[in-house]
């Protein structure tokens, strides 16, 4: 996944810092959601970090190039559309467009 340019129709939210290490996701607030953060496939993927199944921090999952696991109960979510692969949880997980310009991380909104 590729960090995209930020398309002026899209609200972004400013974040200051690097983007992440690959393997070590970030976790930043937006707009009060926390959104994790992280280098996949020579890219950045930014995805609210809740699993939909009982809210555990998706942050502290195993990460992989195509989705992430939770570390409570297991369920797996695609990185690119957010869809679960398997549950528990039935609901997808928002993933969000992330741009990094050279000095902040830009996280849609």
């Amino acid at each position: 996944m590729e960090a995209e340019t930020a398309p002026s129709e899209v609200a972004w939210w400013p974040a200051t810092g690097s983007p992440p290490e690959p393997g070590a996701p970030i976790v930043v607030a937006v707009d009060g959601t926390d959104v994790a953060v992280a280098a996949v496939a020579g890219g950045l993927v930014a995805f609210d970090d809740t699993c939909t199944h009982r809210m555990c921090p998706l942050s502290e999952g195993v990460l992989d190039e195509t989705s992430v696991t939770c570390p409570c109960h297991k369920s797996r979510f695609e990185l690119a559309t957010g869809r679960p692969l398997n549950g528990p949880a039935t609901e997808p997980i928002r993933v969000r467009r992330v741009s990094f310009d050279g000095t902040q991380l830009l996280i849609e909104r």
